[in-house]
């Protein structure tokens, strides 16, 4: 099966319980996360959430991805899939570690498999700059959140 990683990464002068929290807080999210535009739902493992996100250049696509892992203040990961398992599936994940007490690093990356992954080379990047803008979102929100 054709696999496409796509892996960021940023630190946070933040402890990873405030990041946590800005991460699974899915009614203000929208207010500052160009990425996910939409997010709601039940957190919860085998729960499914309803997403939209916005990659830039892209037009918005909706997603009803199922929760596999939810760690507090370590890992959230979910599993959306386009159509049919095998077509086009993506392992979307958020993994904090704690470097101290008030500094957070976030791995945040999707695993894109299925018969449909070579079709994504201009998605991919799209999708990519649409993950980094959300780490400098979500790291200016928790730094902004530690100074107040």
């Amino acid at each position: 099966m054709v696999q496409r990683h796509i892996e960021t990464e940023i630190e946070i002068e933040a402890p990873a319980a405030c990041v946590w929290g800005l991460l699974t807080d899915f009614n203000h999210m929208p207010s500052w996360n160009p990425f996910i535009t939409g997010i709601s739902g039940n957190l919860a493992q085998g729960e499914t959430l309803s997403l939209r996100i916005a990659p830039p250049g892209k037009p918005a696509m909706r997603f009803n991805p199922v929760v596999l892992a939810l760690s507090p203040n370590s890992e959230l990961r979910w599993l959306g899939r386009v159509f049919v398992k095998g077509l086009l599936d993506g392992e979307h994940y958020f993994l904090l570690e704690p470097l101290n007490e008030k500094r957070t690093r976030l791995r945040h990356g999707e695993i894109f498999s299925g018969l449909f992954v070579g079709m994504l080379s201009g998605m991919l990047l799209a999708t990519q700059q649409g993950f980094e803008a959300m780490n400098s979102a979500l790291k200016a929100q928790a730094e902004m959140r530690q100074k107040s």
